[in-house]
Formats: C-alpha cells, structure tokens, sequence
C-alpha cells in the first residue's frame, strides 16, 4: 500500500510540474500589429489593408495563418520579393503574427470585376476548373465563395484582379514557387483564362 501511495504521489507531482512547466502560447497584440502595420506596411498596404494600389494585394480580413506563413516565407527567401524581404527582415515571430492579426481583424470592403466579356469564362473556371486539362476548380481549395481557408488556402473574394493575375503568372513562370499545386495549375492556364478567373474573384462576395 506504501508503495502505491509512494508511486501515486510521484505521478501526482510528475503531472503537476509538467502542467507548471507548460506556458499557454502568447496572445496576439492588435495594438502592437497596428503600430507595425502603421510604420512599415501603410506605403504598399495602407493603414488597413483595405483596397490600395491593385499591384499590391488587400490584407484586410485575410486569414491571419496565411499572412503569417507568407511573411515567414518572404524572410525565408521561400518566397521571393525584394521589397517584402526588405520590410520582414526586422520583424520576430511575435510581430508577424501581431500585424497579421490586426489585418485579418479588418472587414475587407467588396471589389468588383472589370471586363464582362470574360465572367462567363471566369465563373466557369473559378466553379467548374478546364476538365480536359485537368485543371481544378478555385473553388475546391478556395470556397465557392473565396473565403479560403486558415493557413492552406487565402481569402480570394474580392481582391484585386491585377495583383490575382499576376500571383498566377509568376506561379506559371516558377518565380513563385512557395506552393507546388498552384505552379502545377497555373502552367496550364493560358493568358485569358488567367485575366478571366483574376477578374471573376475579384467580384466574389
């Protein structure tokens, strides 16, 4: 009995000092992410990652995961771009995801397409994929509705068809190459389908 209750208390303690050493993972620090995104992302992201230039895509309400993932990759060099591996260089694990947090905190404000010659085409592709290429659909990562998903898969609704346009040809190029099933698709994909699927996201809702 000694030697069960001597063997009990030693577990007892074992689990108590391991639940002691066990630190709950930091909270993220909007307030510290807005101050990072004031100083060093407002000139290509503006102050809330809402809609600025269409060369630089919109932040706001994107899945903090995925922010995170893209800038740990930028600094990385997993992800190349000279400017964004400038501006990550300085930034901890704690920062990034502060910033993150306070974007995808944000309302992303809805976005329209532009050419309606090519909606039909881009709903088609976007919903349905190009069956004889074997090219899926966007929407089978993506959501119908664009939403995404944390960290695999960003928010697409509403974003600016030429920053969209451009991420796919640098995919098809192999100059992005921080995700092999998007180099894969986008090889096949000529240059309409490109501009037509980059203009039909940037009207989801």
């Amino acid at each position: 009995m000694k030697t069960a209750a001597f063997l009990l208390s030693g577990l007892l303690f074992a689990a108590t000092a391991g639940a002691a050493g066990t630190q709950a993972p930091a909270k993220v620090d909007l307030v510290k992410g807005q101050a990072i995104a004031t100083q060093v992302c407002v000139a290509c992201h503006t102050a809330d990652g809402s809609r600025g230039s269409p060369a630089n895509p919109i932040l706001a309400g994107q899945h903090a995961d995925y922010l995170v993932k893209q800038l740990v990759e930028f600094k990385e060099g997993k992800r190349k771009n000279a400017v964004m591996s400038g501006m990550v260089a300085a930034l901890t694990p704690e920062d990034m995801k502060n910033v993150a947090a306070f974007y995808a905190s944000k309302t992303a404000k809805p976005g329209f397409a532009k050419d309606k010659t090519l909606v039909a085409l881009g709903e088609k592709i976007y919903r349905g994929g190009i069956a004889d290429r074997a090219i899926p659909a966007c929407a089978s990562c993506h959501s119908p509705n664009g939403a995404g998903l944390p960290a695999q898969y960003p928010r697409l609704a509403g974003q600016h068809s030429d920053y969209t346009e451009l991420q796919l040809n640098t995919f098809r190029s192999g100059a992005r190459a921080n995700n092999a099933p998007m180099v894969a698709i986008a090889a096949k994909m000529n240059d309409r389908e490109i501009k037509a699927v980059s203009d039909y996201i940037a009207g989801l809702r």
